[in-house]
């Protein structure tokens, strides 16, 4: 039972950290597109 238990908290902290990344690489995309919108603005002026 204890081995189960171990396993399954472990298990729920590792996906913990995969959604984070994921999060974390979305909103590093999102700046990086921002900065991009005003790069492309400076440009055309």
């Amino acid at each position: 039972m204890k081995k189960t238990t171990t396993l399954l908290a472990m298990s729920l902290a590792a996906l913990a950290f995969v959604l984070a990344g994921c999060n974390t690489t979305k909103g590093f995309g999102q700046d990086l597109q921002k900065i991009g919108e005003k790069i492309e603005e400076k440009a055309k002026k």
